[in-house]
């Protein structure tokens, strides 16, 4: 391991996004990842309302690239910047994104600095994964659901949500039918992704 990646390693990251090169590169990152935002899929046997956007994919290859804090400033960028252009939930959504993006980012990328290896990067992914579905079941029992039954009748997103899953009949089988397994494929098919596109992009965001 070369001097770079050795301060790189014991840094996670701060000193990359500390110069111009870094933060350049964390700048043209989040606006892909801001991008991709508005890009959603359907999951035909989850809840409509839950699509899956692949905008957590540019966070995580400047994370294992950079650094965490690399992609905790994409993921904290992105959503600022939904925020300020196309927000309908007053920033609580944009919140709960950045926490769930974040609970998959630290764990991969903190892996994959301390042990540079393809197997020390899978195991952060598998931890990320899990992570990222405790905390988007967190969030959104006690942040998105209550913020979305103020606008809607909790009654009636759970009917709604009833009939791509007939097992969901209440808030916590909302969460732990819908939510939970969304997260994880979400997790699953970003990691996926990373490991086709990171040896393609990384030479690019490490050269100086």
């Amino acid at each position: 391991m070369n001097k770079t990646s050795a301060i790189q390693k014991k840094s996670y990251g701060f000193k990359s996004v500390g110069t111009v090169n870094g933060l350049t590169k964390v700048a043209i990152l989040s606006v892909v990842a801001y991008l991709i935002m508005f890009i959603e899929l359907p999951i035909f046997f989850l809840p409509g309302f839950l699509k899956i956007d692949f905008s957590d994919l540019p966070a995580l290859i400047g994370g294992l690239a950079l650094g965490p804090a690399a992609g905790v400033m994409i993921e904290l960028i992105k959503n600022i910047l939904h925020f300020v252009t196309k927000t309908t939930t007053g920033g609580v959504g944009e919140f709960a994104n950045f926490l769930v993006g974040i609970a998959l980012i630290i764990p991969a990328s903190i892996s994959y600095q301390k042990y540079r290896t393809q197997r020390g990067a899978m195991t952060g992914i598998i931890i990320g994964i899990v992570s990222m579905g405790i905390v988007g079941a967190l969030a959104n029992y006690y942040m998105l659901l209550p913020f979305y039954a103020k606008v809607m009748p909790l009654e009636q997103i759970i009917s709604f949500s009833a009939v791509a899953n007939a097992a969901i009949v209440d808030m916590k089988t909302l969460v732990l039918y819908g939510v939970i397994p969304f997260n994880l494929i979400k997790g699953m098919m970003v990691a996926i992704l990373t490991g086709f596109l990171y040896k393609k992009i990384s030479p690019i965001l490490k050269m100086r």
